[in-house]
């Protein structure tokens, strides 16, 4: 990279700040020449912005082994990012169970924290587990809540750009809940808020099946079937924040819905919920023929979903996660489902982090949040980008 000269010389010192301090993060070390042939700068304009980002925390000199002095004369300085300088929250907010993964600056998980609640639980209540479980996440970790750069939050429903959940059926009193805003009120630092499919998605890109994949489809099957996806390792949400939204595919002709579905009587499912779901498909594997019925009307139900987003989308692969990844016999009718239709059907593989992958792309979404005001200045990256991948 040759050196960047002229235009505004402030605007160029953060510039050159970014440069150097990703070059950083992506070694354990370095010394200022090492840092120097990696960036292309200068030798004193290296030493300048080192002397800076110690200044503002963000780099540390690392000290000499013991006995080095000794053996070589005195060693070269060595500088690392300080992944502790700051902290980042990653929060699922599910029907049954509050989630907070806390993780450093470089996206390594330090602790993490759950709490259950009831389907039934109001807004208010469910924000104050939640709030409960951060609290007791950051004690137990040590970690002052004032350290926090970002809290990613992802969440069941279509999400508006501002956090507000537009529709949400799954929790109650949670449509039109200003959800960005009320949990703002705790925090110090910035707040995003995702569906909680569009955030699992992100997760498996990250750390889990889909890492080698840029345009992938996950699938959060619940009660209502959700799948998040990513075109060209780029997370699609659509016009209104609604892209992926499958489970409200019967309302297109498919009346058949899901309390129908999954009915082991002549009635539907009544009250159509997590436990009732379980029992249901616990009477499938114990071998009760009406209950291994609803399971196979259920599975195919999402295999057509699945094949009409695929048809749309052409992706390379599909995840599949929530309560389908435990179903038996999931996978080969999507995969000879996706056969009829698609010209390269894609590959077909279950999510890798499982309960987890909510929280994770919650955690990776403000991950990349404090990535862009690291390395991005004033609307130009910087060039060397942030990674959108795992750096263990």
């Amino acid at each position: 990279m040759g050196r960047l000269t002229g235009g505004d010389p402030s605007l160029l010192r953060r510039i050159n700040s970014a440069v150097v301090l990703h070059a950083l993060r992506a070694t354990d070390c370095a010394t200022l020449t090492e840092i120097t042939r990696v960036t292309g700068l200068s030798r004193p304009t290296v030493e300048g912005v080192v002397e800076g980002l110690i200044e503002a925390g963000l780099v540390v000199e690392k000290a000499a082994e013991e006995g080095a002095a000794r053996r070589q004369g005195r060693p070269a300085r060595r500088f690392r990012f300080r992944a502790e300088a700051g902290h980042l929250l990653g929060v699922e907010v599910g029907a049954r169970r509050v989630a907070v993964l806390l993780a450093d600056l470089d996206g390594r998980v330090i602790g993490s924290h759950a709490k259950d609640v009831a389907e039934t639980t109001e807004a208010d209540e469910r924000l104050e587990r939640l709030r409960g479980a951060v609290a007791e996440l950051l004690r137990r970790a040590g970690v002052a809540r004032g350290s926090l750069r970002a809290v990613g939050v992802a969440t069941p429903g279509i999400v508006e750009a501002d956090g507000t959940v537009r529709l949400g059926t799954a929790l109650p009193g949670w449509t039109g809940l200003r959800l960005g805003e009320r949990l703002s009120r705790s925090f110090k630092c910035p707040v995003l808020v995702e569906n909680d499919a569009n955030a699992a998605a992100v997760a498996e890109h990250w750390k889990g099946a889909a890492t080698e994949t840029d345009d992938v489809v996950y699938v959060l099957a619940g009660l209502s079937p959700g799948a998040g996806s990513l075109i060209g390792g780029r997370l699609h949400r659509g016009y209104g924040g609604a892209a992926g939204e499958i489970g409200a595919l019967h309302l297109l002709g498919r009346e058949v819905t899901p309390e129908t579905l999954l009915s082991t009587t002549d009635e539907p499912l009544h009250p159509l919920d997590e436990q009732a779901v379980a029992e249901v498909f616990a009477q499938a594997r114990e071998g009760d023929q009406r209950a291994r019925a609803a399971v196979d009307r259920f599975i195919q139900r999402l295999v057509h979903d699945v094949a009409a987003l695929a048809l749309a989308l052409d992706p390379e692969l599909v995840v599949v996660g929530g309560w389908a990844a435990g179903l038996d016999g999931v996978l080969d009718p999507l995969r000879r489902e996706l056969a009829r239709y698609c010209l390269r059907p894609p590959r077909v593989t279950l999510s890798r982090l499982g309960d987890a992958a909510v929280a994770t792309g919650a955690l990776r979404l403000a991950l990349d949040h404090v990535e862009e005001q690291l390395f991005t200045v004033e609307g130009r990256a910087t060039p060397f980008p942030p990674r959108g991948r795992d750096r263990s």
